[in-house]
């Protein structure tokens, strides 16, 4: 169907699921936060750059999911209904956005050259390639969960690197937090996906142990990250009362997550993977920051 551009755009938000930025944001704010208490100095522009960043990159990242996984999508009858499978955007459509949003991030990190930081654009290209290639790990090996939880947990890293120019041991731990956190959510949503993986080959932890298994594994997962959550507030100076509070609660909600989800029962899946992810993320974030503010 021939779309005016700016009709494609709601299609390709709801496609790429932009909401879902929402994972990787606020850890990123809480790590450039946290370079910025140690620089101090102007942090609007830097922020905002930092912003159109973690949007330009992750945007580029699910245009190259959907180009790389459209025919596979269309072979699921859970992602058969995506923009490319059903006929509602062009594969140029994205392969244009992909591109547009990596020129986009290459330039917003080139422009921290203007605070002479050289590290953001050296880093660039390296990060984007590495996490527009998630797609293909999926056809080769189960740790692909544990990839795209590198993928996500680069975010305050490179957010920590684009502040600082530097790298300490906490934006580190959080980012290996993160990406057991994230890899974690992914198993248990890969779960919905068991039948179809097995019928066109995906590679993935439940399509390999079996839905029971894999469950256990992103128990196992969650329980390291809840370690690393922990480890961050001791090794961090910044982190404080509130940051603990929030890590608990969002280790409560880590336990609550895995009580929803059942080998022979996956009803609840979206709301273990988004409704409680999303406040994970949002509430260790926002505390956190305030911890360091204070």
């Amino acid at each position: 169907m021939n779309r005016p551009f700016l009709h494609k755009l709601p299609l390709l938000a709801r496609d790429i699921k932009i909401s879902h930025t929402l994972f990787a944001m606020p850890w990123a704010l809480l790590s450039t936060i946290m370079a910025w208490q140690t620089t101090r100095g102007p942090i609007a522009a830097k922020l905002a750059l930092i912003l159109l960043c973690m949007v330009a990159a992750r945007t580029a990242a699910m245009s190259a999911n959907r180009l790389l996984d459209a025919k596979l999508d269309a072979k699921n009858p859970r992602t058969a209904g995506r923009a490319i499978p059903s006929g509602r955007l062009s594969p140029a459509f994205f392969l244009a956005t992909l591109l547009l949003c990596a020129i986009a991030f290459i330039a917003s990190a080139a422009a921290f050259l203007h605070y002479h930081n050289p590290w953001p654009l050296r880093l660039a290209l390296p990060v984007l390639v590495f996490i527009c290639a998630y797609p293909l790990l999926k056809r080769f090996t189960r740790l692909c969960h544990y990839y795209l939880g590198t993928a996500l947990g680069l975010a305050p890293v490179c957010a920590y690197v684009a502040i600082a120019g530097s790298l300490q041991l906490p934006p580190v731990i959080m980012g290996a937090a993160v990406l057991l956190w994230t890899a974690g959510f992914d198993i248990i949503y890969a779960c919905q996906d068991y039948q179809s993986d097995l019928a066109t080959g995906v590679v993935s932890i439940p399509a390999c142990l079996g839905i029971r298994n894999a469950l256990w594994v992103a128990r196992l997962t969650h329980i390291l990250c809840a370690a690393l959550l922990i480890l961050l507030g001791c090794s961090s100076p910044q982190l404080h009362t509130l940051y603990f509070i929030a890590a608990a609660i969002a280790i409560a909600l880590l336990i609550y997550e895995h009580t929803l989800v059942k080998p022979h029962d996956l009803s609840k899946v979206n709301v273990a993977f988004f409704t409680l992810n999303g406040l994970i993320s949002l509430l260790v974030a926002t505390l956190g920051i305030i911890d360091v503010l204070l």
